[in-house]
């Protein structure tokens, strides 16, 4: 099989949506584009996912993580690792929260690098699919994802305040 080939594979719950998420954030090697609607029960807090995602913004200072969500407590107060990371790489990884104008929304997705990408057809929908080397689809979401994230704004800062 041709390593550039679209290959999908069909995902039918919660544990292959995880898995898939792991395979993504693998693949990623210069950005890597995540949706959701909080992040919870999806291995963000996982040291595993942890150990991928600093790999992968350790490896180049241009490479680019950005986290969209609905609602962001779930990071801010219940996934230290990810809070880590954001501290770490504050130049590199930004969290934005969705607008009240993009709460119909329900469709979560991720994008490697303009060729990858996992997604789920409803955010109470375990089932969803895993596309690698399928470029013309991952752009399309891609497109998607920017112009949400044009249309939020940014939600959980590296820093914290205080006097």
């Amino acid at each position: 099989m041709n390593n550039d080939t679209p290959q999908h594979t069909r995902l039918d719950g919660i544990a292959d949506y995880t898995a898939a998420l792991d395979t993504l954030c693998k693949l990623a090697r210069h950005n890597l584009l995540l949706f959701e609607k909080n992040y919870d029960g999806l291995g963000f807090n996982s040291e595993a996912r942890y150990e991928t995602l600093h790999r992968f913004l350790l490896a180049n200072p241009a490479n680019r993580l950005l986290v969209l969500t609905h609602d962001t407590r779930y990071l801010s107060t219940l996934c230290p690792r990810m809070m880590m990371l954001l501290r770490q790489f504050g130049g590199s990884m930004f969290i934005h929260q969705t607008l009240a104008s993009l709460s119909h929304v329900t469709e979560p997705f991720a994008i490697a690098d303009d060729a990858h990408y996992v997604r789920r057809f409803h955010f109470d929908d375990p089932r969803g699919i895993l596309a690698q080397h399928d470029p013309e689809n991952a752009r399309a979401l891609k497109s998607r994802f920017m112009e949400m994230w044009s249309a939020s704004r940014p939600a959980v800062s590296a820093t914290k305040l205080g006097l």
